[in-house]
């Protein structure tokens, strides 16, 4: 089901322009997939929990519903029609993000990344031994020197917008060089679905036509459906990184209105490319597998801040 709340204010946030870059057009499919373990959301929010989330590619929500009531708001209508396909069966197909890794994913081979050294990396079910082929096989100083220029600025810039990239942290390729480390020291990669998704761009299965379930999808800016709803509807939050690229002004508008709309004991979890500040008391980024993020914020929703922010 979907529908749009009665509020049209124009919302503060990069989000609403249907694209990860500055240039005028329709909007995009911006991910195929979602790069968010929900199997952070899935112990955080309890059964029989009405649970609001970003829908984006759809993952988060299908993963919630069945034992849980679950309304996914999207800005961008193009996202939200994918995402309306997906939990209606269809197959996943590639986005703007990951048209973007795959464009990088073309270096591997020069990097010594061959086809058979990524195999036997993914097939790992052991961290140590997985660790170890990391550190002897895979982490060397062609890779590293490629990740710094990928991810430098000036090549940022040719895929993304100014807007979204200020969130990012300084010398982002040895950042998230780090965040892979720290992910393959945790999680086995054969049992990881985001390590073959982000290694060698597989995608998802389709959710099964049989197993469909009831997820009410909205076409809204989230802060402007949150202050549409009645106080205290809502007994769980996810939030995705709705805020990385937003203004200080609209965050703070999205964290009132999460505060508003929360029931009693209701939870939130947030993302962010960011590293994390102090304030930050609950970060699960280490827990979820996707690897990329510096921060999932897991706490009350009642205290809900930008999670950067000092306390």
């Amino acid at each position: 089901m979907r529908d749009t709340p009665v509020n049209t204010e124009a919302p503060i946030t990069p989000w609403a322009h249907g694209r990860l870059d500055a240039r005028a057009g329709q909007g995009q499919i911006l991910f195929g997939r979602m790069y968010e373990d929900s199997a952070i959301e899935a112990a955080v929010f309890a059964a029989g929990a009405r649970v609001f989330c970003i829908a984006s590619a759809g993952c988060t929500a299908m993963a919630l519903a069945g034992t849980r009531e679950v309304v996914a708001v999207d800005i961008n209508p193009v996202q939200l029609d994918y995402a309306a396909r997906r939990i209606a069966g269809h197959a996943a197909i590639a986005g703007a993000a990951e048209q973007v890794i795959a464009a990088g994913r073309v270096l591997a081979p020069l990097l010594g990344w061959t086809a058979s050294r990524l195999g036997t990396f993914l097939s790992f079910n052991d961290v140590a031994a997985q660790t170890g082929f990391w550190h002897r096989h895979l982490d060397t100083a062609r890779f590293r020197g490629a990740m710094d220029g990928l991810f430098s600025l000036v090549s940022l810039r040719t895929a993304y917008s100014s807007t979204l990239l200020e969130c990012l942290p300084p010398r982002l390729g040895s950042v998230m060089r780090a965040r892979m480390a720290r992910c393959f020291s945790r999680h086995a990669n054969a049992a990881n679905p985001f390590a073959s998704a982000l290694l060698a761009g597989a995608m998802p299965p389709p959710a099964p036509r049989a197993a469909a379930v009831p997820i009410r999808l909205v076409h809204a800016d989230a802060a402007e459906y949150l202050e549409s709803e009645p106080g205290g509807g809502f007994d769980g939050f996810a939030l995705s990184n709705i805020l990385d690229g937003t203004s200080r002004a609209y965050a703070d508008r999205l964290c009132a209105a999460v505060r508003r709309a929360a029931a009693p004991g209701a939870m939130r979890v947030l993302r962010s490319f960011r590293e994390p500040a102090s304030s930050c008391t609950d970060n699960r980024a280490a827990a979820d597998r996707s690897m990329l993020w510096g921060i999932v914020d897991v706490g009350a929703a009642a205290t809900l801040t930008p999670p950067w922010s000092k306390p």
